[in-house]
């Protein structure tokens, strides 16, 4: 078809095309505000809050149980929708999903159990050896007291406190055995809860889209899109601090086994680059429980220094000290910082305010809360506002 001069159409570039295709496709629209009623912030809101409170009060231990298995069900969905993809039916991808993640767990196991317990039995042969250098060191420190005039007697008492460990252990057996029976007791209602809440986990994954439409029905609308879909800003909020916190644990874990490795190849700590793999996966793990988890992943290099050489074992603490300057100053702000997007002083309190409420448990799960509440407060300062005060003020005036 030609014009009116005869001449052939141009046409339009490209990028003209795109910008007139994007311009003319629907965009979500911004729903209106949600407004709460004098009579609600007054009333309403108040009292939700206490009765939630003692709600949780009272749900204790049963609370905390359904929490975690909510927080492996938001983990565990995105897995779960991505195998759907391929009309697979719900269930058989929960499954899927759970058979995966198991065998996963077992992989990793598979491939670090070796050099671990290698590394323990070179250890546990060792420990003879270990305790003879020790009793020697002891020897020494006090020869070298004795000489500069210090008259204490320590080889006799160290070596009476390392021969009667066996026999303090033969007598205790008996009291062990009465000590046995309250130990299966809590690991059995370990064992049960860990069921209760992989069954939980599974039932809320099943019922994920019915729970995921309940939650839509109860908040205020979005605008449509999935950037402004509550339960999908929950969920992904929720993966970020898992993945910053795996992160996290293996720089940490890495960091701690290399510079012992390095400690062992320089003749500084020998037995660290024997034990390199061990400590490491053990203080990454440890890395996972909030505040005394890094004490108790150094622990065990600690006394291993300080069986050999007290010097060394001082170099050793100086040098989880450094790491842990490291982990506050420049890792956990790099990593956290990316993830929950939380001020720090929040991030304290969370786990602080956890640690009160359920000890160590309460503080696991504090912060993947903590980064749910932000989402939350988020979506509502985004669609809701409250009903303004000044009209009824200037009213009582």
């Amino acid at each position: 078809m030609t014009d009116v001069t005869g001449s052939a159409p141009q046409a339009a570039p490209p990028e003209e095309e795109e910008r007139e295709l994007a311009d003319s496709e629907p965009k979500p629209t911004e729903p209106p505000r949600v407004v709460v009623p004098r009579w609600v912030q007054l009333v309403a809101l108040p009292l939700s809050v206490l009765a939630a409170w003692a709600l949780a009060k009272a749900a204790g231990k049963v609370l905390l149980l359904f929490i975690i298995a909510a927080l492996i069900a938001l983990i565990l969905n995105p897995a779960v929708s991505f195998a759907q993809r391929g009309r697979m039916p719900r269930g058989l991808a929960v499954l899927v999903v759970y058979l995966a993640f198991f065998v996963s767990l077992a992989g990793i196991g598979v491939l670090l159990a070796n050099p671990i317990s290698n590394q323990v039995r070179t250890f546990t042969n060792n420990l003879p050896g270990i305790t003879n250098e020790a009793n020697k060191k002891l020897a020494e420190l006090e020869r070298t007291l004795n000489q500069n005039g210090f008259h204490v007697h320590i080889v006799k008492p160290g070596k009476t406190a390392l021969q009667s460990i066996q026999a303090k252990v033969t007598k205790s057996a008996s009291k062990f055995l009465s000590f046995g029976g309250a130990l299966l007791t809590e690991v059995a209602n370990a064992i049960f809860n860990l069921i209760l809440i992989f069954v939980l986990s599974v039932y809320m994954l099943l019922y994920g889209r019915q729970i995921g439409a309940l939650v839509r029905r109860v908040m205020p609308p979005g605008d449509g899109s999935r950037a402004d879909d509550y339960p999908l800003l929950v969920q992904r909020a929720v993966s970020r601090y898992v993945g910053g916190q795996l992160l996290f644990s293996t720089i940490m874990g890495a960091s701690a086994g290399f510079a012992l490795y390095i400690f062992g190849v320089t003749g500084i700590f020998p037995d660290g680059s024997k034990y390199a793999v061990a400590f490491g996966v053990f203080y990454s793990v440890m890395e996972l429980i909030p505040y005394i988890g890094p004490i108790l992943g150094a622990l065990p290099p600690v006394l291993v220094a300080l069986f050999t050489e007290p010097i060394t074992a001082l170099w050793v603490v100086l040098l989880f000290i450094a790491l842990q300057q490291l982990e506050g100053h420049i890792v956990a702000p790099q990593v956290f910082g990316h993830t929950l997007r939380i001020n720090p002083l929040l991030v304290i309190f969370a786990l602080l305010t956890g640690l009160e409420v359920d000890g160590i448990f309460g503080a696991l799960v504090a912060l993947p809360i903590l980064a749910v509440v932000r989402e939350t407060v988020v979506y509502l300062s985004r669609h809701v506002t409250f009903e303004s005060w000044n009209d009824t003020s200037r009213r009582l005036l």
